[in-house]
């Protein structure tokens, strides 16, 4: 038997250690990880920390700019001066401040006014308080005009037009369209043929086109008060309290217009005298005597 190959038979072999080999651990005698490979992969990580510093610097660059910032307070300008311009050419057509005091009224005025419309021969004082020449709020003095009262009366007024077109089947939109433009432009023609003969008569008065407006717009009130009488209790009921609103806004609008048109001697209830004042009172009441018709107008075909 051969004796060297018995030998090579239980002869155990070495382990031998490969470089690199995948099954080898970390060897904790290495003083230095080989960071050759992952190099490339912590790249991502520092763009993107610079990246932010990169965009900030950007920024901060922008505003420090001389010429950014000088354009930035020349657009701010034209900004403001644009909207100053905007404000004014508004407030020229439609005067925003002057309709603020218009609707300053409150639950207290309006009961109160909607009395004085329905009601008017009790009333005694019918000037319009002023604090420091200029007149107090409409919630402060039930003298004052407001256009609250005529656009919701004249709301209203279109709604029971439509109530009362519907309970004689007559009702359709475009009707109910014919009904609330013919108002409205009745009312227009209405103001603009008092403004014409304020400026014929040559008569200096403080009105102004928004006090007409009101003034006109207070007919709404007596209009709904017919319609709804007439359809809930006939056409006899109708005539009734029609008529009654008419007096009543007759009454109105002479006392107060009265203090607006004609002369300080004739607002104290002295006698009116020269021909100027004689058209102021003729003016006076043809306005007042114009709200009858314009209701009346306005209403009798709503009844049947």
């Amino acid at each position: 038997m051969d004796y060297t190959a018995s030998q090579k038979g239980f002869r155990q072999q070495p382990n031998v250690r490969l470089r690199n080999s995948s099954t080898d651990g970390f060897d904790g005698s290495q003083l230095f990880e080989d960071t050759s490979r992952s190099g490339s992969q912590t790249t991502p990580f520092r763009n993107q920390q610079s990246a932010p510093h990169d965009a900030g610097f950007s920024g901060q660059a922008i505003l420090t700019d001389p010429m950014s910032n000088l354009a930035m307070a020349y657009g701010s300008s034209l900004a403001s001066q644009g909207k100053e311009i905007m404000d004014k050419n508004l407030d020229r057509f439609i005067p925003i401040s002057k309709l603020k005091y218009y609707f300053a009224v409150d639950t207290v005025y309006v009961g109160k006014k909607l009395g004085l419309l329905v009601f008017p021969y009790m009333h005694e004082n019918w000037e319009v308080s002023y604090q420091q020449d200029t007149p107090v709020a409409p919630r402060f003095d039930v003298n004052a005009p407001d256009l609250y009262i005529p656009t919701m009366g004249f709301i209203t007024y279109v709604l029971v037009a439509g109530l009362a077109l519907g309970t004689q089947n007559r009702f359709s939109p475009e009707l109910l369209g014919v009904q609330a433009s013919s108002a409205l432009v009745w009312l227009i023609m209405e103001v603009l043929a008092v403004l014409l003969s304020l400026y014929l008569v040559t008569i200096n008065t403080d009105l102004t086109t928004i006090d007409l407006l009101a003034f006109s717009g207070y007919k709404y009130v007596g209009m709904i008060v017919g319609v709804v009488a007439g359809l809930m209790f006939g056409r006899p009921a109708y005539y009734l309290s029609l008529l009654w609103c008419c007096a009543a806004i007759f009454v109105f609008m002479i006392r107060t217009l009265r203090l607006k048109l004609l002369s300080e001697a004739a607002a104290e209830g002295r006698l009116v005298r020269g021909a100027r004042n004689q058209l102021r009172m003729y003016l006076t009441m043809s306005i007042a005597a114009a709200q009858p018709v314009f209701m009346y107008w306005l209403t009798y075909h709503l009844i049947r």
